[in-house]
């Protein structure tokens, strides 16, 4: 024959005093840590943000470069013989459409790092463009610290005033 269970009464004084107190302090420290785990995974998202972005102007100013290399090139091949012309697209410095045979100035046409998207032109005199920049009106980590030919980039509010252009006249000079 099976004994009858025991009352709720019993089990209730079977747990001692000083443990029956603690049945909330264990909710408690669990809240507390999901709190702490909460805060550290914001500033990890921060700074994988921040990481990004770096690595998003680092491609900017050499792709940015590339560029205006390239244009430099483009517009000084023919000089000599009147040429001096401007690209009229980035296609024109991967494939030079002046000539019959494979010229190329530039490996692919690049898009802009910072926002996926095709490049904001600077017109050049005569048509074409001399020079790209970003379409991005983002703030920019990098304030400071720039080499001298981009000495100018220094403590502007926005990608855009970042400048890759071969300027007539001027040299190579970014503005």
């Amino acid at each position: 024959m099976a004994k009858p269970l025991p009352s709720t009464d019993t089990f209730r004084f079977a747990i001692p005093p000083q443990r029956r107190n603690q049945g909330g302090f264990a909710y408690a420290w669990v809240l507390m840590m999901v709190l702490v785990m909460g805060i550290y995974l914001a500033e990890l998202g921060d700074v994988w943000k921040t990481r990004i972005q770096r690595a998003k102007e680092e491609q900017l100013l050499q792709v940015g470069d590339e560029i205006r290399r390239a244009i430099k090139a483009y517009s000084e091949q023919d000089a000599g013989q009147g040429g001096g012309q401007y690209p009229k697209t980035l296609d024109d410095l991967v494939q030079d459409p002046r000539v019959p045979f494979a010229r190329r100035f530039l490996r692919k046409p690049y898009k802009d790092p910072v926002t996926g998207e095709d490049w904001s032109y600077i017109g050049a005199p005569g048509g074409g463009f001399m020079g790209v920049f970003s379409k991005s009106s983002e703030k920019p980590l990098k304030q400071w610290g720039f080499t001298a030919q981009y000495a100018s980039f220094a403590d502007k509010p926005s990608y855009q005033e970042w400048k890759f252009a071969h300027w007539p006249g001027g040299g190579s000079r970014t503005r």
